[in-house]
Order: C-alpha cells, then sequence, then structure tokens
C-alpha cells in the first residue's frame, strides 16, 4: 500500500459530472490500495466569479478580506467531491487548509507556508478515510485566513506530499502531460514522457500554465515526484523528478508571458550603488524583477530597463517616483504591450548554436528583439505581445519539428 497525494484544477471539478469522475478516480486509486490525499481548487470560474462580487462593492477590496472571499471557492469544492465520494461508497472527509494544517506568513493574496502540522491528516488517513483538503489557503499567526496566490493548489499539494513523505504526488489537468508548447495553440506540440524539475521549474517561471512555478520549488527541494496527468483521459502523463533518462532532446519546451511590462528609468547617475537604490525600492514592495537592461554610461548618466509582472508595473512607477530626489533618474516609462518567449533545455548545456537558432527564427518573421536574458539551460526575449503567438510557432518549428 502506498500514499499518493491527487490534486484536482477548477476545470476538474467544474460541474456534477466532473466532480463524480474526480470522485471515481479517486476510488480507483484507492480500491488499488492506497492511501489517499486529494487537494482541490475552486470549480471552474467561481474565483473569478468572486472577484467580480468584490469589484460590486469597492474598486480597491483590502487584501486581507479578498482572502476571506476567495478561500470560500474551495470550500465548496470540497465539500462537493466529499459529498460525492461518499454516494460511491468511499469514506471521506473534508478539511480546510487550517484544519489541516497550513500555517503561512501574513502576506495576504500571495502568502508563503511557514509549517505544515499534518497531525489531523494523518489522524483521518489511519481511520480509513479519503481525505479532501482545500488548496490554495491557510492561516497566518493572527489567525486570518490567507491564500497562496496564483497556482496554490499545486503548492499546497506538493506541501502535502512532501510532509507526508507521499510516494507520489499526481497533478490532474485538463492537457494530458507537460507539452513541448501549448497544445491548444501549437498543434505539433509533442508530450514529454518526463522532464527534470530544473526544466520545469524553467517552464513554470516562464509562462508555461501546467504547473505553478512555487509547487516545483517545492517538489525538487523534498524530491517529491510529480506526475502531470489528465483527468479526462486515462492515459500516461509526464512525469516530473530529479534526473530523466531522455537524451538529446535539446530543447524540451517553448513558453510564453504576456504578464509582462518593461520599466525604463531614464537618466539616472552611473554610480556606485544605483541598481541597489532602486531595485530596494522594489524589493520593499514585494515586486519581483526579471530581465535587467542597462546602458552604457554616457555623459555621467545610464538608462535602466526591467521587466516586471504586468499587475505590479503601477505600483513599480509609483514607488519609483516617489524616490526620484532619492534615485536622480529622469523620466519613468511603461510599455504593458509585451511578452516574453523563452525556450528551456537542458540540452542546451553542451550544445551551440543555439541563440543563433532562436533569432533566425524570429528575424524569419520580422520580429523585433527588445530584451534578451540566458541562463545555462534557457534563452528568454521580450517581443511586442502581438508577436507572441507567431513567435512561439516559428520557434517551435525551428528545435522540435
Amino acid at each position: 500500500m502506498g500514499l499518493i497525494v491527487q490534486k484536482f484544477g477548477g476545470s476538474s471539478v467544474k460541474d456534477r459530472d466532473r466532480i463524480f469522475n474526480v470522485a471515481r478516480i479517486v476510488m480507483n486509486t484507492r480500491n488499488a490500495g492506497n492511501d489517499v490525499v486529494v487537494v482541490v481548487s475552486a470549480q471552474g470560474d467561481t474565483t473569478d466569479d468572486l472577484i467580480a462580487k468584490a469589484a460590486e462593492i469597492t474598486s480597491d477590496p483590502s487584501h486581507r478580506e479578498m482572502d476571506m472571499l476567495l478561500a470560500a471557492g474551495e470550500e465548496i469544492s470540497i465539500s462537493l467531491l466529499t459529498m460525492a465520494l461518499q454516494e460511491l461508497g468511499v469514506s471521506a472527509i473534508s478539511l480546510t487548509g487550517w484544519q489541516a494544517g497550513f500555517n503561512t506568513d501574513r502576506a495576504y493574496s500571495k502568502a508563503r507556508i511557514k509549517r505544515l502540522d499534518t497531525e489531523r491528516v494523518e489522524s483521518e488517513l489511519a481511520r480509513n478515510r479519503v481525505v479532501v483538503v482545500a488548496g490554495f489557503q491557510g492561516l497566518n499567526r493572527s489567525d486570518d485566513i490567507t491564500t497562496l496566490g496564483r497556482g496554490g493548489s499545486d503548492t499546497s499539494a506538493v506541501a502535502l506530499a512532501a510532509a507526508l513523505h507521499a510516494d507520489r504526488c499526481q497533478i490532474f489537468t485538463d492537457v494530458e502531460g507537460v507539452y513541448t508548447a501549448d497544445p491548444r495553440k501549437i498543434p505539433k506540440a509533442t508530450k514529454l514522457k518526463e522532464i527534470t524539475f530544473d526544466e520545469m521549474l524553467e517552464l513554470a517561471s516562464l509562462g508555461a500554465q501546467v504547473l505553478n512555478n512555487r509547487s516545483v520549488e517545492l517538489a525538487k527541494k523534498y524530491n517529491v515526484e510529480l506526475e502531470v496527468i489528465s483527468s479526462i483521459n486515462p492515459v500516461p502523463g509526464t512525469v516530473v523528478k530529479e534526473e530523466t533518462k531522455v537524451e538529446g532532446m535539446l530543447i524540451k519546451g517553448v513558453a510564453k508571458d504576456t504578464d509582462v511590462a518593461v520599466l525604463t528609468v531614464k537618466d539616472v547617475p552611473d554610480v556606485p550603488g544605483m541598481s541597489f537604490k532602486i531595485f530596494s525600492l522594489l524589493a520593499q514592495k514585494n515586486i519581483n524583477v526579471d530581465i535587467i537592461l542597462q546602458t552604457t554610461g554616457r555623459d555621467g548618466r545610464k538608462d535602466m530597463s526591467f521587466t516586471v509582472p504586468l499587475g505590479d508595473a503601477e505600483s513599480a512607477v509609483s514607488a519609483l517616483k516617489n524616490a526620484t530626489s532619492r534615485i536622480g533618474g529622469g523620466d519613468i516609462t511603461v510599455d504593458k504591450g509585451c511578452a516574453k518567449v523563452s525556450i528551456v533545455g537542458a540540452g542546451m548545456q553542451s550544445h551551440s548554436g543555439v541563440a543563433s537558432t532562436m533569432f533566425e527564427a524570429l528575424f524569419n518573421q520580422n520580429i523585433n528583439i527588445k530584451m534578451i536574458s540566458t541562463s545555462e539551460i534557457k534563452i528568454s526575449v521580450i517581443i511586442d505581445e502581438q508577436d507572441a503567438d507567431k513567435a512561439v510557432a516559428a520557434i517551435h518549428d525551428a528545435f522540435i519539428n
């Protein structure tokens, strides 16, 4: 007998038929001799509907109250799925995030897990029950409800798998695994049998929406073997693990991220410590910075451009403008019509000409590159958002096909 953690996203439990489909998957896993812990997201568009309800009341709701509101979505899902399991004759119980022992920091709307006390979950498993846990949520030191941010249910599932020493963590989605590109946009995209944690982390961080990057970080840290699998079609998925047997595949995937804005601070003094001054201001606002480009100094001045999440662009501009005297810069511009397109693959470490092939594919489509960022296993470019889909298709054809 093993212990399996299974996570189901909102589309997998969006209506009655889907809920019973999930219940049968869980039941079959249980009947195969496994203990099962299930992590569930809010149904379908429930989260968006709750956000819309808040907008009917105020244009600037507090993060605390939004967490209180959004946590209700997962609570609906766990109750309905548990009822469905009981209808099928499976002993099951639902637990909220805090009942399952998730303790977080105080960062409402994007909290991080500080501690996970699995005593209640283990107690219910010992009673021979399937435990259905609300993903995406926890409790902070003030006993306030917090949410873990986008993709938080993936993070909840991996954290439980790590804490419980589960044999596997299965992430059920509406696709059949991890593909070399979004199969809904690129018909020639190929499903991968396996992929390394490092490659999956890069893809998740660069816009691939199959797995949340924080969940992959946790899986890598605690060596939790993941399987991305379809909740609709019962076929083998993609295994995410430390090392893979597949060799010779230069690129594992092409990803697109439109949640990008490029900020430029013009004419800042070309002196030591200027980068620290600028980026410490953003760090104080919990704004993540990705690609950074700095021009060569001229007449004692330089320009600094960098990317931030689209939703943080205005906050970043405000923070910088309020500190104009500190950074001594000129105009601050924002370009919100951008996209980041990236290629990822461990094979890049031992092959030359990868960047050249990528840039040639973009050149052939007359796509201009605004910024470039590289690491050992990825290359990212910032381009116009309107060119993003065309760029992904061209790059995928150049490498995969």
